[in-house]
């Protein structure tokens, strides 16, 4: 049974003639005869009762409402799929790190989303090794994060280096400094993410090489809230220029000399999905010009 049968039956009924409905769909009348034929033969019922009216049989009644209900979510698939070919509609999943989720994304989606208002994008919000296990398992179709823990699976490209600032209360004494080194920053209390981030364990590192282990610290799960944390100067905090580009008021932001580390951003994919659809495509390529852009800022 094909779908143009149905359709042509759904519109002899409606049209009120096998003549009209020739005419609506541009076929001969012969054409609309042999189509209906062949669908009482399809379904093993008759769908007219023959006479000089158009009359509809119990089982044609029956079918016509039924063919109603298929042409109508028929139309609708036809138009999703003509919007998914167009890039217009489709559901994209992201897996973000922070502060790229707070601070980055948002600038860019809101365009995005204006020139295709018909798709629906869907935002995890976590930390790199997270990402990459959603990744596997299928709930997110990519991620932009720092770079995880290596999965055979997954593949990680890096397209921008931040880098790393301290951040102090405007009250602090080091707040009037153009620049400090790690040296300086003996006798502070530092609040760092959590034990198992990579950039915090690199800082801790040189740290240690600088000023020994004898200093004081407190963990912060959220990186976006070390900022006001250090506003009340409950200690200071060394994190990516990205996660303060928005610097809270009663904070200030000071370079410093030797601690050279520039913590990745990346594109985080399976290898197993090697094509994306153009417009997963397109929104990549908008998120990867944007810290282009900012690296030629920099630079």
């Amino acid at each position: 049974m094909e779908f143009r049968t149905i359709k042509t039956f759904y519109t002899v009924v409606n049209t009120g003639s096998f003549q009209r409905a020739a005419e609506v769909l541009n076929y001969s009348q012969p054409t609309i005869s042999m189509r209906i034929k062949q669908l009482e033969q399809d379904l093993d019922v008759q769908l007219f009762e023959r006479g000089k009216t158009l009359k509809l049989t119990h089982a044609g009644r029956l079918f016509y409402e039924r063919a109603g209900q298929l042409i109508a979510q028929y139309e609708v698939l036809d138009h999703t799929i003509f919007d998914l070919k167009n890039g217009n509609a489709g559901l994209i999943k992201i897996g973000i790190s922070e502060p790229s989720a707070s601070l980055v994304l948002p600038q860019i989606l809101k365009q995005f989303l204006t020139d295709f208002p018909k798709l629906m994008v869907n935002v995890s919000v976590d930390d790199a090794n997270t990402c990459s296990q959603k990744l596997i398992d299928g709930e997110i179709d990519f991620a932009i994060c720092g770079e995880p823990e290596l999965i055979l699976e997954n593949f990680y490209f890096p397209f921008f280096h931040d880098t790393l600032d301290l951040i102090v209360s405007e009250n602090h004494p080091l707040a009037s400094r153009t620049s400090v080194e790690l040296l300086d920053l003996r006798d502070e209390c530092f609040i760092f993410t959590p034990a198992n981030c990579p950039i915090r364990i690199q800082i801790e590192q040189h740290l240690k090489r600088a000023i020994g282990s004898d200093y004081k610290k407190m963990e912060l799960t959220s990186s976006m809230s070390h900022k006001y944390f250090v506003r009340e100067n409950v200690g200071v905090s060394i994190f990516t220029s990205t996660a303060h580009s928005e610097l809270l008021e009663g904070t200030v932001r000071i370079p410093i000399k030797n601690l050279p580390i520039s913590p990745p951003i990346g594109l985080l994919t399976n290898q197993k999905e090697k094509d994306f659809d153009s417009t997963t495509k397109e929104f990549i390529d908008r998120i990867i010009y944007y810290f282009d852009d900012k690296k030629r800022q920099l630079d």
